[in-house]
């Protein structure tokens, strides 16, 4: 009985890490298509992980049907990387709630490795009223990066960083890499850690309009040179 429990811990910690870090597409998570890297599962299955969050327009709300089931990959994938959940997390209502964007892969779909230097590119405008931010997750603790940088996100907020800076175009560029690249300020880079996988998520607090009609959409993470 041993034998079997121990084994089966690990075949449903490989099952999960596969659902959480590389998400079917038939599951519906792409949140810009199946081209892209970003996921989110929580508008494809509702805070109760069983009903999408209704449409909501100008004409009124447009609540999706539910099929009576959870749906358990979502469900796996959410519970994996974090432990709780509320209303307030998913809905399609401008200016109330947060959001939540996640990504394991470069555009190229690799995995994203501690040990090279990355870039995204965050347009201008960034959708949220209150305030947002990248933070990065060790693929095996599931908790922040742990390195000497200690708060391993970027964002609007001046703690405890300083807050990022916009490029001349009004973009943001953020850097992740082993050291910080030359000339790039301490609030645009967060450090990894050579020969460990990573996660980052994108937050939306307050999130805006051109989130929802996908008229904004970040970068994907492309490889740079260190």
């Amino acid at each position: 009985m041993r034998e079997i429990l121990t084994e089966a811990a690990a075949v449903g910690n490989a099952i999960a890490r596969t659902l959480t870090f590389r998400p079917r597409t038939e599951d519906g998570v792409h949140y810009y298509g199946e081209a892209s890297q970003w996921v989110n599962g929580l508008l494809a299955g509702g805070y109760d992980l069983m009903t999408p969050p209704a449409e909501v327009s100008d004409t009124g709300i447009g609540p999706y049907p539910s099929d009576g089931a959870r749906k358990l990959h979502l469900r796996t994938q959410f519970f994996y990387l974090a432990w709780g959940i509320s209303p307030a997390m998913c809905m399609r209502i401008t200016n109330l709630g947060s959001q939540y964007l996640v990504t394991a892969a470069d555009k190229e779909g690799r995995t994203l490795d501690g040990g090279r230097h990355y870039t995204v590119s965050l347009p201008p405008g960034i959708p949220a009223a209150r305030f947002w931010s990248l933070t990065a997750w060790d693929n095996q603790t599931r908790s922040m990066l742990d390195t000497p940088q200690r708060f391993s996100k970027v964002g609007s907020q001046g703690y405890p960083r300083r807050a990022a800076t916009a490029d001349p175009d009004g973009s943001t560029t953020v850097h992740f890499a082993p050291e910080l690249p030359d000339g790039v300020p301490d609030g645009n880079s967060i450090q990894t850690t050579p020969g460990r996988g990573w996660c980052v998520c994108l937050r939306l607090y307050s999130p805006l309009q051109p989130f929802f009609d996908k008229s904004w959409r970040p970068g994907e993470i492309e490889e740079g040179e260190i």
